[in-house]
């Protein structure tokens, strides 16, 4: 049986996918750094994460998640927490419009 967030996940990919953006999703088995992204992305030559949380629970990120959104996001990656499959969309088409990857889109 799949959890919320493990459809939201799965929403996720499949768009994505569709935008030919490369992505992998980092092991969580202990081996990992804690509180990483669920999903790394780079598009256009940009790095980007994405963490996902069940419907309802966007602003649930613990304090180590937290943590690395905001050292992406000092590094000038992006950094960014969904729990409907339309904030990425969102995401996208903003960064589509900017024509210039150099600043972040609103998150």
């Amino acid at each position: 049986m799949t959890t919320p967030e493990g459809r939201i996940k799965a929403r996720v990919k499949a768009i994505l996918k569709s935008h030919d953006i490369w992505y992998f999703m980092p092991s969580a088995n202990g081996y990992g750094k804690v509180g990483v992204p669920d999903i790394i992305c780079c598009w256009d030559g940009r790095f980007f994460a994405i963490e996902t949380k069940a419907p309802g629970k966007r602003d649930n990120v613990t304090a180590n998640q937290k943590i690395q959104i905001e050292q992406i996001q000092q590094a000038r990656g992006w950094a960014i927490v969904v729990d409907d499959e339309q904030q990425l969309i969102d995401f996208i088409n903003e960064v589509k419009e900017m024509r210039c990857l150099s600043q972040p889109p609103r998150s």
